[in-house]
C-alpha cells in the first residue's frame, strides 16, 4: 500500500478521497525540515499547503517520492528545481481558491477605504466618532492590478461590477475583458487602489518599494493578498506614516507570523493572518482537487 504524508490541514472530504483510493494517509502538521528529512523516506506522496516547506534536503531524503502536491497556487515553498532534477512531479490547484482570495482583496479594499476596523474598535470602546471616519468610495476609482492570472481576473470582474476602472500590469500582453493593459510606470500615478497578485520571485521581490511608491498618486490604498516579500515593508511603513499611502490591507508578510511588525501598530493598516484561501468553499475545492491529483499519480 502506498503512503501519503499530509503536512498541512486538509478538508475531511479530501482525506476520504485518499483513503477510499486505497492509500495509507498520515496527517502530521507542524513538521520542520529535520522532522521531514527523518520521515519522508517512507512516503510515496506528500501534500502541503503554504506553511510546510519542501526543501532540497527533504526531496533528496524522499527516496520513494512519486509526487509532491501543493494545495493552492504558489510553489515558492517547494524546491521545484530539485524535484525536476529527480523527476518527481509537482502538482497544485491554481484555480481552487481564486474566488476566495479575490473576495478577501475586495473586502480589504472596503475595510481600508471606510476605516471599518478602527470604527469597530471605536464604537466598542463606547465612543461615537462619526465625524472621524470619513471614508471614500470604490465606485468611479481606478484599480491597478499587478498580476492578473486567475485570482487577479476574479478581482477584476468584481471591481468592474463595482464601477471601477481597472488597469492591468502583467507579463503577457493578452487583452482582458475586465480591464486595460498598462505598464507599471503608467499605472502607478493613475491608480487610487493597487492590488498585488503575483508570485514572489527574484523579479518581483519588493516590486513595491520607495521608488515605485514615489510614483504613486497621493492617498493611494495598497492591498497585498499575494506573497510576503513583494512589498518592501519598511518603505510601506514610511509611506503610511507620511500619508503618501492612505492605507493598506495586508494578508501576507515577509515573516509569518509577523511578530511585532510595526505595520500592525498603524491604524490605517487592516491586517489578516494569511487567510486569503481560508473559506469553507475554497478549502473544500483545494482539498478535494489536490487529493484527486495525488490519487491520479499514485494509482496510475
Amino acid at each position: 500500500m502506498k503512503k501519503v504524508l499530509v503536512c498541512d490541514p486538509l478538508a475531511k472530504e479530501a482525506i476520504a478521497i485518499l483513503k477510499d483510493a486505497g492509500l495509507e494517509v498520515d496527517e502530521r502538521s507542524g513538521l520542520k525540515e529535520d522532522d521531514l528529512v527523518g520521515c519522508i523516506g517512507g512516503y510515496h506522496g506528500v501534500i502541503v499547503r503554504s506553511a510546510t516547506k519542501i526543501t532540497r534536503r527533504v526531496i533528496e531524503a524522499g527516496k520513494s517520492l512519486e509526487v509532491i502536491a501543493r494545495g493552492g497556487v504558489g510553489l515558492d515553498n517547494i524546491d521545484t528545481a530539485c524535484a525536476k532534477e529527480r523527476s518527481i512531479p509537482v502538482v497544485n490547484t491554481p484555480t481552487a481558491s481564486s474566488v476566495s482570495v479575490a473576495e478577501l482583496a475586495i473586502g480589504l479594499m472596503f475595510a481600508v477605504a471606510r476605516g471599518i476596523a478602527a470604527a469597530d474598535a471605536s464604537i466598542k470602546a463606547g465612543k461615537w466618532e462619526k465625524k472621524r471616519f470619513m471614508g471614500r468610495e470604490l465606485h468611479g476609482k481606478t484599480l491597478g492590478l499587478i498580476g492578473s492570472g486567475r485570482i487577479g481576473t476574479e478581482l477584476a470582474k468584481r471591481a468592474v461590477a463595482l464601477g471601477m476602472k481597472v488597469l492591468i500590469v502583467r507579463k503577457t500582453r493578452k487583452e482582458s475583458p475586465y480591464g486595460t493593459l498598462s505598464t507599471l510606470d503608467e499605472m502607478l500615478p493613475a491608480a487610487d487602489y493597487i492590488s498585488l497578485h503575483i508570485p514572489r520571485t527574484d523579479e518581483t521581490r519588493n516590486i513595491i518599494n520607495r521608488e515605485t511608491i514615489a510614483k504613486m498618486k497621493d492617498g493611494v490604498i495598497i492591498v497585498n493578498c499575494a506573497r510576503g516579500g513583494v512589498v518592501d515593508e519598511k518603505a510601506l511603513l514610511e509611506a503610511l506614516k507620511s500619508g503618501k499611502v492612505r492605507g493598506a490591507g495586508l494578508d501576507v508578510f515577509d515573516q509569518e507570523p509577523p511578530g511585532d511588525n510595526p505595520l500592525l501598530a498603524q491604524e490605517n493598516v487592516v491586517a489578516t493572518p494569511h487567510i486569503g484561501a481560508s473559506t469553507k468553499e475554497g478549502q473544500f475545492r483545494v482539498g478535494t482537487e489536490i487529493a484527486q491529483l495525488v490519487v491520479d499519480r499514485l494509482k496510475a
